[in-house]
């Protein structure tokens, strides 16, 4: 069985294919088991298992995300989240190829926002702001300018070193990029804000947004997590990725949810109701959209089929 490494995926994907992949695989017929958590209590770790396949007449596919959560590795100087992608014949079982999960998922995840840009954020839309500046963060960059006419990418971050470095990679792309300081001043000038972080305290304050902008909230996956304030849900017209996800692991839905600060109705839909037409994204110019993601195994499978096509083909 043929593994596909990191270089091999980065080198194979563009964001234009993989949004349209994702996009229709939200419109297949596709099975999505809730993923799987399981303690691993010897190494006070998790192990987390992403299953989905297709339910076509022909060429069907099963697909399965294994995640490994060690937070000790830090102190190995390994990372401490690891992940492989199995895809396996959805008519006989047998595996077909393995994948770097890593880096399925850093693009796969970035789609998944720009595919939400699509439907959500101003056609016109020309200054980004990223607050966070991890692994994830040039992807949501690259993911963004692929579907707005981006201008300008503003990087924030804790440490501003590493905003500053994202920023310099991403002007070696030919991407206007800065890092800056004030996160309020850059939020109000940002069309679109893109936040990939671990925060468990709300980072973007909803009197920030300005008419028209759009908020993308990609880092937290956990009740307890939240990176944006109850002001900037209840000002903003809300989707998410997926439903059953995001009402049981986005801090940024839970958490309003639970204090009667939103409801599960005031959700406008998900990426199923967009791609399949059933509700309407953005309505007007000045209103403020606000996308919430946990990630789903649907992306994973979408890229790891649009990888192995292209990689048989070639």
């Amino acid at each position: 069985m043929r593994f596909v490494s990191a270089t091999e995926i980065d080198a194979t994907l563009s964001f234009h294919a993989l949004i349209d992949a994702i996009a229709d695989m939200f419109r297949t017929d596709v099975h999505v088991p809730t993923r799987h958590h399981h303690a691993i209590e010897h190494a006070a770790a998790t192990l987390l298992l992403m299953p989905a396949w297709t339910n076509e007449a022909r060429g069907n596919f099963i697909g399965t995300k294994i995640v490994t959560v060690f937070p000790d590795n830090a102190k190995r100087g390994i990372p401490s989240v690891t992940g492989t992608y199995l895809l396996m014949s959805g008519d006989t079982g047998e595996p077909v190829v393995g994948f770097d999960g890593r880096m399925l998922t850093l693009w796969r995840t970035a789609a998944a926002s720009a595919l939400a840009s699509r439907f959500l954020s101003n056609g016109d839309s020309q200054r980004l702001l990223l607050v966070g500046a991890g692994a994830l963060s040039p992807y949501l960059a690259r993911a963004h300018v692929s579907v707005r006419p981006i201008q300008e990418v503003s990087v924030w971050n804790r440490s501003v070193t590493r905003a500053e470095t994202v920023a310099a990679d991403l002007r070696k792309e030919k991407i206007i990029a800065h890092a800056v300081t004030d996160l309020e001043t850059a939020a109000k000038e940002a069309d679109i804000i893109s936040c990939a972080t671990l925060s468990s305290e709300p980072l973007v304050q909803g009197r920030w947004l300005k008419p028209g902008s759009h908020l993308d909230l990609v880092g937290g996956f956990k009740p307890t997590m939240r990176e944006a304030n109850d002001e900037a849900i209840q000002c903003s017209r809300i989707y998410v990725d997926t439903r059953t996800g995001a009402l049981k692991e986005a801090g940024d839905i839970v958490d309003p949810i639970r204090r009667g600060i939103l409801r599960e109705q005031d959700i406008c839909g998900d990426f199923f109701d967009l791609c399949r037409n059933k509700v309407k994204g953005r309505s007007s110019t000045s209103e403020i959209t606000l996308f919430k993601s946990v990630g789903t195994a649907v992306e994973d499978l979408a890229a790891a089929i649009l990888v192995w096509g292209k990689l048989a083909i070639t």
